[in-house]
């Protein structure tokens, strides 16, 4: 028989998979709406990639669910649950590292994003932060709102700083999130382990137990 503490730390951590899933899920699409700052730090790939990884964490949950509740004798699914968590886990690390090598040369990478975006992006962007241009005040910047008024001069800041501050914290967040993953991923792949030990022991036993005549051990 599998110890009740065991089982409750499994069914602990299979509901902490089962948040993370939903949370990778909402805040893709959250995050799909306009935001000015998230639109510019995320791309539609990013979110995809969240997107994908929930459903990969919630069709995990689904089959956990499907392999603990089989007969005491039959493992089999607690085995193909730990090769998907085991997949699960590659997926997290992909993601994640992507994120994490993207936030390593921000000031350049988005400086990419700031010339792909449109120019009502870049006059939003340049009020918000009260900046011009990106490295430079006449380096891709549009001559309206704050930095079309007379109070921009030499000592005008540019926007690389607080445009990167902000992508620098939210995908420091996200990454450090995503990664967080690999905890419950590791400890549901562990308690799986320890329950089918125990499951496997216990029928040993009742096998034993069946070829002394049902007497027990003494």
């Amino acid at each position: 028989m599998v110890s009740k503490r065991l089982m409750a730390f499994w069914a602990f951590v299979d509901l902490w998979l089962l948040a993370a899933g939903v949370l990778s899920i909402v805040m893709s699409l959250v995050w799909r709406a306009h935001n000015l700052m998230i639109n510019f730090t995320l791309s539609s790939q990013d979110l995809l990639a969240g997107t994908i990884l929930g459903i990969f964490l919630l069709v995990t949950f689904g089959l956990s669910i499907f392999a603990i509740v089989q007969r005491n004798h039959v493992t089999f699914g607690l085995v193909i649950l730990n090769w998907v968590l085991i997949m699960d886990a590659v997926v997290v690390i992909v993601v994640g590292s992507f994120i994490w090598f993207y936030s390593l040369r921000q000031r350049n990478n988005y400086f990419e994003v700031w010339q792909s975006v449109s120019n009502d992006t870049r006059v939003q962007i340049q009020n918000k932060f009260s900046c011009c241009g990106y490295f430079l005040q006449n380096d891709t910047f549009d001559h309206t709102g704050f930095c079309g008024t007379s109070a921009v001069n030499v000592n005008t800041t540019v926007c690389v700083g607080p445009v990167t501050e902000f992508t620098d914290f939210t995908l420091n967040n996200v990454f450090t999130t995503i990664y967080g993953y690999m905890a419950i991923l590791i400890c549901l792949f562990l308690a799986s382990l320890c329950v089918i030990n125990q499951r496997n022991e216990t029928e040993r036993f009742k096998r034993i137990d069946a070829k002394r005549g049902g007497k027990g051990f003494v």
